[in-house]
């Protein structure tokens, strides 16, 4: 029954619904009571749709020690299936955006939230390679970025905003995180430069007095060939 609830929801979900449990238990001819055993609110119902179309996403893995094939990988595997299951997405990015106006409201009430952000665990394990080189911060600002082209909101912004087909978003993806990628790993080698570069006048002046004594320092230990004493000059004759 669980399957043939969940079936019927995601025949609503391609119709352009958010459905509800009554919904669904309407189209599959149970009662209500019924429908609440195997899915107690909305989010549930909701969250098993995503679980369905994410399903093989979320157990995706790489053998690549290359960062940018890994991300190139873990796109071209998902985008794919972003677009074959892009009504429950959508039906869930809906249901998220109002249960967000309704908490602060005050009104959701005891609505189970719908749980969000599992691209963050995807994004980090395509970018572990990287981990030790670009650090904490810069690593988790990488992929706060790739969040940006990795998820049902990219897909809004394509295919609404710019009319893109499946492939053409995933295409636009797969450059804007080579790029990023990149940007990251010269940003961050680039970095000692610009703090030596922007460290405080007397520190810049320390270092230029900690120079010129250690080649005074080298001078004195090697002082070059002896000069010849200056001749005296010879006293005139009265």
């Amino acid at each position: 029954m669980r399957k043939t609830m969940l079936d019927a929801a995601m025949r609503l979900m391609q119709d352009g619904l958010v459905p509800s449990i009554s919904d669904v238990a309407a189209a599959v001819q149970v009662s209500r009571a019924t429908a609440y055993r195997y899915f107690p609110t909305q989010s549930a119902l909701i969250q098993a749709a995503v679980d369905e179309a994410l399903g093989p996403i979320l157990e995706w893995k790489s053998d690549s020690a290359d960062v940018e094939q890994r991300v190139q990988e873990l796109i071209s595997f998902s985008y794919p299936r972003l677009d074959q299951y892009e009504a429950p997405l959508r039906a869930a990015l809906r249901l998220a955006l109002d249960q967000w106006a309704l908490l602060h409201a005050g009104r959701l009430g005891e609505e189970m939230i719908l749980p969000r952000g599992r691209r963050i665990g995807l994004l980090k394990a395509a970018l572990s390679p990287l981990r030790k080189q670009l650090g904490k911060a810069r690593g988790d600002r990488l992929a706060q970025a790739l969040s940006l082209v990795f998820g049902t909101e990219a897909f809004v912004v394509l295919k609404d905003i710019w009319g893109l087909g499946g492939k053409e978003a995933e295409h636009v993806a797969l450059w804007t995180a080579r790029a990023l990628i990149r940007c990251a790993v010269q940003d961050c080698a680039a970095a000692p430069r610009r703090a030596a570069a922007s460290a405080p006048t007397g520190d810049r002046k320390q270092v230029s007095s900690k120079t010129a004594r250690a080649r005074g320092v080298a001078q004195a230990g090697n002082p070059g060939p002896a000069r010849k004493p200056p001749r005296r000059a010879k006293a005139g004759r009265g």
